[in-house]
């Protein structure tokens, strides 16, 4: 079967965005489809079928790698009841560290350690390249040629983004900290057993 009208192209959208275990990108969907429909019927039909979600609880997004579906963030807490394992906690050095990575990218250990006023753990490093939030991007051409770290478009798909201009005011992260402060906070889509410093 090989979808003629543009309904038929927006349904296999969506049937493949629902099975999809991650974000697809417009050149992978145009893969999807022979002859390719091209990149502007595809956007605009993306688009449509996000109008068509709107009113659901679950929603069409776009995200830094690609097209998803998922549940609108007013519904995460029903379904947290139905989990069975609590996902793990992040430690200040962790949030403190993404933060300035994701703010001041691209950054050594050593710019980190400036900012922060402390000793950067291996284990945070170690944590944030597990998770798949950051990435060596270069070394700085200094004595020693530091490694220059930056964040992923997982970490950008992973907080809910498209890109980092999207990332909330500085004012907004001193307030997570000062909650940081008082108890820890726990990460979106974390493993259950992972090491956190």
């Amino acid at each position: 079967m090989q979808p003629s009208t543009p309904a038929e192209y927006k349904r296999v959208l969506e049937v493949v965005l629902l099975a999809a275990p991650s974000p697809l990108g417009i050149g992978q969907l145009r893969q999807i489809f022979e002859p390719d429909p091209g990149p502007e019927l595809l956007r605009r039909l993306l688009e449509e079928l996000k109008d068509d979600w709107s009113a659901r609880g679950v929603e069409l997004v776009q995200l830094a790698s690609g097209w998803r579906f998922q549940t609108r963030g007013e519904y995460q807490v029903f379904l947290d009841r139905l989990k069975e394992e609590r996902p793990p906690r992040y430690s200040r050095a962790v949030l403190e560290t993404i933060a300035i990575i994701a703010y001041r990218q691209p950054v050594t250990r050593g710019d980190i350690e400036d900012i922060r006023g402390v000793a950067v753990s291996p284990n945070v490093v170690r944590t944030l390249e597990s998770r798949g939030w950051i990435d060596t991007v270069g070394h700085r051409d200094t004595p020693g040629r530091p490694a220059l770290f930056a964040t992923t478009r997982r970490f950008l798909d992973d907080m809910g983004l498209r890109s980092l201009s999207e990332l909330p005011a500085l004012t907004e992260i001193e307030r997570i900290m000062d909650l940081v402060d008082t108890k820890e906070i726990a990460a979106p889509l974390a493993p259950a057993n992972e090491e956190q410093d």
